[in-house]
């Protein structure tokens, strides 16, 4: 079966790049590079994407390059109560590129006239101030130092043109993240020197949006490939599969709609003054349900997402997770929640997706931050007490990682310094509860986990410890029975096995 490229198909469109798309993961191709090929084949929007690859390792966005940019997407699911398997070959994207290993084209692309917008998904961890990134890196080792230094070539290019301005929508799931992107460019170009007249061109003539994403993309899907791609008549290593639903939440001016036209594709694009309620809703209940999950889950044996939410013992602790910790303290109508909680939970169930646990455990800790910690805080200011299972959830997190699970590694993907202080900690731990005392509370305290913010809760260290060491001593599965008790059918099931 050949590999899936233009040779042999029928010409397509060459799109001119107008948007420069930093991120080349599963879910960026799945939803905005998909809705942008909808845009240009229902609208003529006439549109390319260059794709950046995000990390220095690897080779995917070259790889999706030698395959002329082509990738199929399946989406597959249940709409309006159907079942609905489709597939679309995504012809948007022009250019993949490795600016790590390919930088004079990376570079190249700040000085097309046609480029209107950056977008990008670096996940919570990518929009951080980074002390060490120079205007003289080939590249900068951050996204947002990179950004900085494509935006200062282009304004030096056009001369400071107030038309070669571009509309920045940053898809990280961290709040304002439109808001904090741009006080971190600013940020460089202060530190870098850089003229106030290129500050003032960045201000008022370049947009930066904060925006709230939301879909389910399982990824490649293991197992099911080779018939998927018996129907589809060629080979595709990008083959990704999504849930049908989507939403794009945009905070910005009217005038966004007429230069990004989804809503008339017919796709779920909301442009808006304020994205407060939506985003505080997604990610506290659909993200936080998901990071929440994963690693009692994954500690009890499971592997995805769909197994999770439907086992007895981490389906019911993740559902009363949502209803009894994250949605009492949610300022937004209650039954509106109750209702959002019932779809998230629904798409959770989607036996088609097959998603990961480990997928969603990249970077957990910056997910974590972003997604619980609030909600935790929050609880404890408003309840006077520590939210039980969310706390355990923070506890599996932490046993997740020390990397094992029973016999196996886990492969565990986050920043260094994260794997190396859990590394560390955890070789000094002995088993015993006193041990597990020492463990949390450093790690709790160390501002490389959630700002160290967590160290000074009350009584969260203690309790925290609690379950570490109940789930290292007797297993997940006992710890959560031990703690949140099981169905008469459950633990009779257990003990007849």
């Amino acid at each position: 079966m050949s590999i899936l490229n233009r040779q042999g198909r029928q010409e397509r469109t060459n799109y001119p790049v107008k948007i420069v798309q930093f991120g080349d993961g599963n879910f960026m191709r799945a939803f905005a590079d998909w809705q942008i090929h909808l845009m240009n084949s229902k609208l003529g929007w006439n549109t390319g994407v260059a794709v950046l690859q995000n990390r220095p390792g690897g080779v995917s966005a070259e790889q999706l390059h030698n395959q002329n940019g082509l990738f199929t997407v399946c989406v597959e699911g249940f709409r309006d109560g159907q079942a609905v398997r489709e597939y679309t070959l995504v012809e948007s994207v022009v250019q993949g590129i490795n600016p790590y290993t390919n930088y004079e084209a990376y570079a190249e692309l700040a000085l097309l006239p046609d480029l209107r917008f950056i977008l990008s998904n670096t996940t919570e961890a990518g929009i951080m101030y980074a002390e060490e990134d120079r205007l003289e890196d080939q590249p900068q080792g951050s996204f947002p130092g990179k950004l900085t230094a494509l935006l200062y070539r282009r304004y030096q290019h056009f001369n400071g043109d107030p038309a070669k301005g571009l509309i920045i929508l940053p898809c990280e799931l961290i709040e304002r993240n439109g808001e904090t992107l741009r006080d971190i460019v600013l940020r460089h170009a202060e530190k870098w020197g850089l003229e106030q007249q290129f500050i003032q061109w960045l201000l008022e003539h370049n947009l930066f949006c904060s925006s709230l994403v939301d879909r389910i993309v399982s990824g490649y899907p293991e197992g099911r490939a080779a018939a998927m791609e018996a129907e589809l008549g060629y080979h595709d290593p990008f083959l990704t599969v999504a849930e049908p639903y989507h939403l794009w939440v945009i905070e910005g001016p009217d005038w966004l709609r007429a230069e990004f036209p989804a809503y008339e594709a017919g796709l779920n694009v909301i442009i808006t003054d304020d994205l407060s309620p939506y985003r505080t809703r997604k990610v506290r209940i659909l993200n936080g349900a998901h990071t929440a999950l994963t690693p009692v889950a994954y500690l009890i044996g499971l592997n995805t997402v769909e197994e999770a939410v439907t086992h007895e013992i981490s389906g019911a602790f993740v559902e009363v997770l949502v209803r009894g910790e994250i949605i009492p303290v949610l300022d937004i109508d209650e039954q509106e929640l109750q209702h959002y909680a019932d779809s998230v939970l629904e798409r959770f169930r989607n036996p088609y997706l097959r998603h990961q646990l480990l997928s969603i455990a990249l970077n957990s800790w910056s997910k974590f931050d972003a997604r619980l910690k609030p909600t935790l805080l929050s609880f404890v200011q408003q309840q006077e007490r520590l939210p039980d299972r969310m706390v355990f959830a923070l506890a599996a997190l932490i046993v997740m990682y020390k990397g094992v699970r029973g016999s196996e590694r886990i492969d565990l993907s986050d920043e260094p310094a994260i794997l190396e202080l859990f590394r560390q900690e955890w070789a000094q731990y002995d088993g015993t509860r006193a041990a597990a005392g020492r463990l949390v509370s450093r790690i709790l305290q160390d501002t490389r986990v959630c700002g160290g913010e967590l160290g000074m809760v009350a009584g969260l260290a203690e309790r925290t410890a609690e379950y570490v060491h109940e789930i290292e001593s007797s297993g997940m599965f006992q710890a959560v029975v031990k703690f949140f008790g099981l169905s008469d059918r459950l633990i009779s099931t257990q003990e007849g096995e």
